[in-house]
Formats: structure tokens, C-alpha cells, sequence
């Protein structure tokens, strides 16, 4: 006997649903060439099953929708998460239709078992006095300081992605008109207005910050490393880290943390769905919509701390 990562006691597999899934998953691997991880997960879940199915006097080529069912109730009694009885029904459904396919069986089990609702999970976020005290965190007496400050500001001003603040250009940058031209997703251009603390410390940088650290030479890239060279996603998150951390924030936010909170900050202080939609580069209206959520639940907060009765 083995003991499940749900808590259950496991029967061992038979010999037969054994030979099965190792079949399935070299077709599996054959057909769509997945990852080692990937057929790991699938083996997880399919023993697990088989195992179970045991005390059932069942084999995987012998179960109805009714045994499926059982097995997936018994999980979630488990305490499962949504997410992971999800994945167990995926693994369900791709073995019954290989066995389908092969001629096993006439029938996929799974085949009329509904998907558990997934809910979309809400993005993390920064309070406004959290990205205060991280705008704050660069020691702003020393370039690459002054540089981290400015790249910070441009960030919580304008939402932009890493892969974009990254691969600015000083080309794409007006500061007479305080916009950006950013090149997003699919290549699609949009113009990024940038408020005035941002444009202050941007034109900062420029000015004095960037020249010292490219020590006369050329560069085409608006943010620069020590060395003159751009600055990568990874290179970036981990100044924010250190920032973060320096600040006494204790959960370091990613660049994407940031990019919501200016998102959330917005809608909070009575943005439009369709002017935050264009800011963010969104081509569905649909993928904004999530900050609504960030939104309603920012305002149950405020009303379940504030009301007496709250």
C-alpha cells in the first residue's frame, strides 16, 4: 500500500492498467512531443486513478462515467483544488479518447463529464502607498540610482509591459509632448501618455544619469546598463526585488505587479474601461475587464473596514 498526494490510501495498480498508461503516453509523446514534466503529470494523475479504481474492482479499460464521477467527488472530498480536479479530467479525457481511437473501447467514459468553472483568479496588486514607497526606494545620488527611479516612474505612469519598458528607444520618447511610442504585442504601435513626476525624472535621467553611464558611447536604447548595453526583463525584475525589499515590502513585486497596479489605480479613480484598454495595449476588450473585479473588490474592502455595519 502507498499512501496519495490527496491524503488517500492507494491500492497498487494492475499490471494491466500499468502496461496501458505507459502505452498511452509513448503515443502521447509520439503524436505531440511534450515535455518530460508534462507525461509526468499525466502518469501522476492516471495511476492515481488506477489505483483507486482498485477497491472498485475496476480497471481503467472497464470504468463508466458513474466510477469517473465517483473518483472525481472523491477528490474534491479531498479537498482538491478546482484547478487540479480540472487537470485529472484533461488526463481522464485524453486516455479515453486514445483508448477510443486504438479500439479498446467503443465508448469515452469522460466523454459527457462538464469541465468544473474555473475562475479567473485576480491579478496582484500594490496599495498606492506601496508603489509610493517603492517610486521611492532608488538612492536617486548616483546614476544608476537616478536611472532605476526614472525607469520605476515610466513604469506606474504608463502600465507598459517589461518587454516594452526594456526595448524603449530614445527615439520613441517626446517629452515636448510627454508621450510614448510603444511597440507592443503583434507589433502594433500605440501612443502612452506620461504624467509630469514621470517626464520630470525621465528628462532627470537623460540629462544626467544616462551620459555618465554610457561614458561617450552610442546607444540607441533609452534605459542603459553600467556598460552601455540594454537592460533585460530579468536584470529589471531583480532591481525591483531589491527595491522592494529595501523598502520593507516583503512579498517583492514583479514589473507585471507594477503594470496592474497602474491599471487598478486607474479604474479606481474613475478611468474608462476603453481609455485603459488602449493604455494597456489590450486587443479584447474582455482581458480589461478582470480589473473591474480588482476593482469591486477593492470597494468591499473599503466598505466592510468603513461601515458600521460593514
Amino acid at each position: 500500500m502507498k499512501s496519495s498526494d490527496n491524503g488517500s490510501t492507494m491500492n497498487v495498480l494492475s499490471e494491466q492498467d500499468s502496461s496501458l498508461i505507459d502505452r498511452f503516453l509513448d503515443a502521447l509523446w509520439m503524436e505531440r512531443g511534450l515535455s518530460k514534466n508534462t507525461l509526468a503529470a499525466y502518469r501522476s494523475d492516471l495511476q492515481k486513478l488506477a489505483s483507486w479504481l482498485v477497491s472498485r474492482k475496476r480497471t481503467l479499460a472497464s470504468v463508466g462515467r458513474n466510477d469517473l464521477l465517483a473518483y472525481l467527488a472523491h477528490c474534491v472530498e479531498k479537498g482538491m483544488h478546482t484547478r487540479s480536479s480540472a487537470r485529472i479530467l484533461s488526463s481522464m479525457r485524453r486516455l479515453y479518447q486514445y483508448l477510443v481511437r486504438e479500439g479498446v473501447l467503443s465508448e469515452d467514459p469522460s466523454a459527457q463529464i462538464e469541465s468544473p468553472k474555473l475562475g479567473r483568479p485576480l491579478p496582484k496588486t500594490l496599495t498606492e502607498e506601496e508603489v509610493e514607497r517603492l517610486l521611492n526606494a532608488p538612492e536617486v545620488g548616483t546614476p544608476l540610482g537616478l536611472r532605476d527611479r526614472a525607469m520605476l516612474e515610466v513604469l506606474y505612469a504608463s502600465g507598459l509591459r517589461v518587454s516594452e519598458l526594456v526595448g524603449l528607444e530614445v527615439a520613441k520618447v517626446s517629452l515636448s509632448q510627454g508621450v510614448l511610442r510603444v511597440t507592443g504585442k503583434g507589433g502594433k504601435e500605440r501612443l502612452v501618455p506620461l504624467g509630469e513626476e514621470a517626464l520630470a525624472w525621465l528628462e532627470q535621467y537623460l540629462t544626467e544619469s544616462r551620459p555618465d553611464l554610457l561614458h561617450g558611447r552610442v546607444s540607441n536604447m533609452l534605459f542603459v546598463t553600467r556598460r552601455g548595453g540594454a537592460l533585460t526583463r530579468q536584470a529589471f525584475w531583480y532591481l525591483i526585488k531589491r527595491h522592494a525589499l529595501n523598502v520593507g515590502l516583503n512579498k517583492p513585486p514583479s514589473p507585471h505587479v507594477v503594470r496592474h497596479a497602474f491599471a487598478s489605480h486607474l479604474l479606481n479613480h474613475g478611468a474608462d474601461l476603453r481609455v485603459l484598454q488602449m493604455l494597456l495595449g489590450h486587443s479584447d476588450l474582455s482581458t480589461t475587464q478582470i480589473y473591474t473585479h480588482v476593482a469591486r473588490e477593492r470597494l468591499k474592502e473599503m466598505h466592510a473596514a468603513h461601515h458600521p455595519r460593514g
